[in-house]
């Protein structure tokens, strides 16, 4: 279904060489900007920006993450959090930690 507008480009060909151009993809299956922009940065960091367009991507995944599933807590934050609540002190032992986790009937246990 590839219009004639998407037989040009304006700034480079990175977007010519692909089967079907991401603006294209993403228009065709109606997504967001940030989705719309991982797709972009994801086909066309080979042809242009390398790792830093991989970077942008992940970036845009970060804010659909958070859009959709509310702020991540970091594993600095979490240890932060438990050590104030004394489920971890500097004292602490693997024993005693594997018996909490049990009491509090951890899934991964």
């Amino acid at each position: 279904m590839t219009s004639k507008v998407y037989n040009k480009q304006i700034g480079g060909t990175h977007y010519k060489k692909m089967k079907i151009q991401p603006s294209e993809f993403v228009i065709e299956n109606k997504l967001l900007f940030p989705e719309g922009n991982v797709i972009k940065y994801i086909c066309r960091h080979p042809y242009k920006g390398g790792k830093e367009d991989l970077e942008k991507a992940k970036h845009f995944i970060d804010m659909i993450i958070e859009r959709d599933y509310g702020p991540q807590e970091s594993w600095v934050e979490g240890y932060t959090k438990w050590k104030k609540q004394g489920v971890i002190s500097d004292k602490v032992k693997l024993g005693d930690l594997k018996k909490l986790l049990k009491k509090e009937r951890c899934p991964h246990n």
